[in-house]
C-alpha cells in the first residue's frame, strides 16, 4: 500500500490499482491529487513488472466528481501535471492497458479519466456526464474529443451540449461502457478483466493497443493496415512471438519473457 495522501495504490502481482481517495468530496481532484495521480501512473509506466492498471474511486458513491470546484474557487494557483487530469488524460505514450472501475459518479474530469482508459467497467449505480458548460467551463481534459471518437457524434453531442447524466445501462448502449455489473462489483469485475489480459502476451497486448490507438489517426484503412508500428515490429521479432505457438503445441501455459 502506498504512502500517498490523496490516493491509494496497491500492487497485486503484475496488477497495479490506483484508488482516488477523497470520498468526502466525491473523489474530486485538486492539483495536489492530480500530481499524486501523475506520479502513480509514472510509477506504473516505468515498472516492467507491472502489466495492467485499474483506476477506481474510494467509497461506494463516486469514481470521481471531476475537478474540485471549491478548491478552484479558492483562487489558489497550481499547475496541471504534463500527463493531464488524473495523470491520464494527456498521457499519450502509455501502451500498457488501463481499466476504469466506475463505482458511482463519474462527472466532468472523472468521466474524462474513464474515457482515457481502455476499458470501462461500470456498476449499475454509475452515472456519467460532462456538465462543464453548466458552470461556465468546457470539457477540456479530452472529453470534447474522446467521447465523439468513442460513440456516434449525435450521441456525444446529446451529452456534451446538455450536460445530462447518463446511467451505466445507457452508457453501455451508447458504447462507451464495456460492461455493467451490480452495485459494488465494479472493482471485482475489473480484476477479472485484468486477469484475462494478464494471460496474454504483454508484448502482444501493447502492440495491439498501439496499433489500434495510433491507427485511428490514419484516415485511410489500407495505410493504417499496412503501417508497422514499433510495437508490432518488436512483437514479430520477439521470442514471445514464438513462445505462444510452442506452448499451444505442448499443451502448457506460455511463459512470457518480454523479449
Amino acid at each position: 500500500m502506498s504512502a500517498y495522501e490523496f490516493i491509494k495504490t496497491e500492487t497485486d502481482g503484475r496488477l497495479f490499482i490506483v484508488r482516488m481517495n477523497r470520498p468526502d468530496v466525491m473523489n474530486s481532484l485538486h492539483p495536489m491529487a492530480n500530481t499524486e495521480m501523475a506520479n502513480a501512473f509514472d510509477e506504473f509506466a516505468a515498472n516492467p513488472e507491472l502489466w495492467v492498471a485499474i483506476v477506481t474511486g474510494e467509497g461506494p458513491k463516486a469514481f470521481s466528481a471531476g475537478n474540485d470546484l471549491k478548491f478552484a474557487a479558492s483562487g489558489v494557483r497550481a499547475s496541471m501535471p504534463a500527463s493531464g487530469f488524473g495523470g491520464l488524460t494527456s498521457r499519450y505514450d502509455l501502451m500498457k492497458p488501463v481499466i476504469a472501475a466506475v463505482n458511482g459518479v463519474a462527472m466532468g474530469g472523472g468521466f474524462e479519466i474513464a474515457l482515457a482508459c481502455d476499458i470501462i467497467i461500470a456498476a449499475e449505480n454509475a452515472r456519467f456526464a460532462l456538465p462543464e458548460p453548466r458552470v461556465g467551463f468546457a470539457a477540456l481534459a479530452g472529453g470534447l474529443h474522446r467521447l465523439p471518437r468513442q460513440v456516434p457524434m449525435k450521441k456525444a453531442m446529446g451529452m456534451m451540449l446538455t450536460g445530462r447524466h447518463v446511467g451505466a445501462k445507457e452508457g453501455h448502449e451508447i458504447g462507451f461502457v464495456t460492461a455493467v455489473v451490480p452495485e459494488g462489483e465494479a472493482l471485482n469485475e475489473a480484476k477479472k478483466w485484468a486477469a484475462q489480459i494478464l494471460e496474454c502476451s504483454p508484448m502482444a497486448i501493447r502492440a495491439t493497443k498501439e496499433a489500434a490507438v495510433k491507427g485511428l489517426d490514419i484516415p485511410d484503412y489500407k495505410t493504417a493496415f499496412e503501417t508497422r508500428f514499433q510495437g508490432i515490429q518488436n512483437l514479430l521479432s520477439s521470442n514471445d512471438h514464438k513462445e505462444g505457438p510452442r506452448a499451444f503445441a505442448e499443451k502448457r501455459k506460455p511463459e512470457w519473457r518480454m523479449e
